[in-house]
């Protein structure tokens, strides 16, 4: 190993960021212009940024509409690009949702919907079902996110209250060909579940949505639960034929970005240990699952030896009972934090790919193995924040926070162990 630990983890972390951006990505997956109209349509993180690519590549005529998250925005020529709020929906983000459905209807057999989609679209692309209002449909998102859901429960409630998402995107424009083109923030890899699947049939129902909100004893708002009892309108299901020429790429996965971290490993003489790209839980169980496999590699080198690295990525979730502030990566840092201890030898990083953990301006941290030291002489009890989900004043007050801004792309969450 020649980098120190730290420079070597970051440089991890930007090797996986780099392996997704959409410059790299993208281009090859474009499809040839059609004889007709091409509308591009869009939402999530990357999505001014996928935009502004198709527009670099694009030798014919082109129009359309994408929603980002505020500050995710690049300046594009012909694609318009509107900012709104995430992970909560706002107006900014209802208005752009209306606009897209408008620009995709009355489209014939010549024409191309191209649908660039990337986490954090069910947020972005947020136009309510009739009958239930937007304040409505953010006080149950944000009730689903302080719950401890998967992402897969929460885009299963998020369907049946949209207008677009499960399909009803796609459906709208039929008969005009869509071609979906997605950077996958989700464990698995499920067009239906990236950005809540606007073009992709979905599988799951009323019924789902409303046991969902039962698991984490969520009490809706009277609207909400109305819309979901009368099973109006059901998303779109497999072999319906509105989805007879719909075509979907997932045009980068968390695994490539994973890997793209193991071959910088690798290239620095450390031995990578890909543990998966679609790690879910509570962000502190995960972490001491993480910390014994570690141990392991330190004390007994297995499941290899040292210098090694565990790498995993996917969407770790976090049940809100305290009220600090913090996002998923940086809970799982100090839950590792406290479980290893202060173990020698033993460097860690998670980071969201996209720059931004949680809703906080960081992307996450860094533990070292004087972290817990520092921070009573910092005055900070570890275990006293862990448990009010405080993690991100515990990594300021230790300067550990890593901020990196917007990446304008989204692989999900990326985690990395470093045993000398």
């Amino acid at each position: 190993m020649t980098k120190p630990p730290l420079q070597l983890l970051r440089h991890m972390f930007d090797a996986a960021v780099a392996a997704a951006s959409p410059a790299s990505c993208l281009p090859p997956h474009l499809p040839p212009p059609p004889p007709g109209r091409t509308v591009v349509v869009g939402a999530g993180k990357a999505a001014a940024a996928m935009a502004r690519v198709v527009e670099e590549h694009w030798n014919a005529p082109i129009e359309g509409l994408v929603v980002t998250r505020y500050g995710h925005g690049v300046p594009t020529r012909r694609i318009e690009v509107v900012e709104a709020a995430h992970p909560v929906p706002d107006d900014s983000g209802r208005q752009a949702t209306e606009r897209m459905l408008a620009l995709v209807q009355g489209l014939d057999r010549n024409d191309m919907v191209l649908c660039l989609i990337s986490g954090g679209g069910s947020s972005l692309m947020s136009l309510p079902s009739a009958g239930v209002p937007l304040d409505d449909k953010r006080t149950v998102s944000a009730q689903l996110l302080r719950s401890g859901a998967s992402i897969g429960e929460i885009n299963t409630v998020r369907k049946h209250l949209s207008a677009v998402k499960g399909g009803r995107l796609a459906a709208a424009a039929a008969p005009a060909r869509v071609v979906t083109l997605a950077i996958s923030d989700v464990p698995g890899d499920d067009p239906s579940i990236i950005a809540s699947g606007p073009t992709v049939a979905d599988p799951t129902t009323f019924a789902d949505a409303r046991a969902v909100l039962a698991r984490y004893g969520i009490d809706p708002p009277a609207a909400v639960a109305r819309h979901l009892a009368s099973e109006r309108r059901e998303t779109i299901k497999p072999g319906d034929p509105r989805l007879a020429n719909v075509v979907t790429e997932i045009v980068v996965t968390p695994q490539r970005a994973l890997e793209a971290a193991a071959m910088a490993a690798v290239a620095d003489s450390v031995l990578p240990l890909v543990l998966g790209d679609a790690v879910e839980g509570e962000s502190r169980e995960v972490a001491r699952v993480m910390a014994g496999i570690a141990l392991s590699v330190q004390r007994h080198r297995q499941p290899l030896p040292p210098p090694a690295v565990l790498i995993s990525g996917g969407e770790t979730t976090v049940t809100v009972r305290g009220n600090g502030r913090g996002g998923r990566n940086t809970e799982f840092l100090l839950a590792l934090a406290v479980a290893l201890d202060g173990r020698p030898g033993i460097h860690a990083i998670a980071c969201d790919t996209d720059g931004i953990d949680g809703s906080e301006d960081n992307a996450g941290a860094i533990v070292t193995p004087d972290t817990l030291a520092r921070a009573a002489a910092a005055g900070l009890d570890a275990k006293a924040c862990l448990a009010n989900n405080d993690s991100y004043r515990f990594f300021a007050t230790l300067g550990d926070l890593i901020v990196t801004g917007p990446t304008l792309t989204n692989v999900n969450d990326f985690r990395a162990i470093l045993v000398e």
